[in-house]
């Protein structure tokens, strides 16, 4: 699916709401908050397999504010899905459970998609809840033939291309392995089929 909704996204949050790139300050609060949305069993996860001791994609990490006190995390990472480049990993997102609801996830979503399109990259996969991110343009359409390391729930693999076809034929491991350094050498470029 395309990201057409990107372009409706209202841009008026709650008024104290501000969501900006993580910075290094932002670390314990952001695992304090990691740590109560998941649990221990947050390390366990498939998905963290693939970000284990590695730095999230250059300008893809963000945080939302209330005031100073940070309530909410997404961050992005660059992966190869099978032979497809210039794809990312979107996760984990977590909210402070006192603000749920007021639309800060969808907000940081938004953010990252937007942020993500603009750099050149050409498609988002995560391994999330259906009903809620298919309001982004995620589906299962384009990753049955992709597998996670690790256990997870097929259905829950989902994807978002910016460009369409962009996972067309994609099979195989999701890999981290040298997925930002391909990245980083090589601007993925963002072009529309004729």
């Amino acid at each position: 699916m395309m990201l057409s909704a990107v372009a409706s996204l209202p841009q008026q949050r709650p008024s104290r709401i501000t969501i900006r790139g993580e910075r290094r300050s932002d670390v314990a609060a952001r695992e304090e908050l990691l740590d109560a949305a998941f649990g221990p069993g947050r390390f366990a996860k498939s998905s963290e397999r693939l970000r284990e001791g590695r730095v999230p994609a250059r300008g893809l990490a963000f945080t939302a504010l209330d005031g100073k006190r940070l309530i909410g995390t997404l961050r992005l990472w660059p992966v190869t899905a099978g032979a497809a480049r210039g794809c990312l990993l979107l996760g984990p997102l977590a909210i402070a459970s006192d603000v749920r609801g007021r639309g800060v996830g969808a907000d940081l979503v938004w953010r990252a998609l937007r942020e993500a399109k603009r750099r050149g990259y050409r498609a988002v996969l995560l391994v999330g809840d259906p009903p809620y991110y298919q309001r982004f343009g995620f589906s299962a359409g384009n990753t049955g033939c992709l597998r996670m390391p690790g256990p997870y729930e097929r259905d829950r693999l989902l994807a978002c291309e910016f460009v369409p076809g962009a996972l067309k034929g994609a099979c195989g491991m999701i890999s981290s392995r040298f997925a930002g350094m391909i990245d980083r050498v090589v601007r993925i470029p963002v072009t529309q089929p004729a």
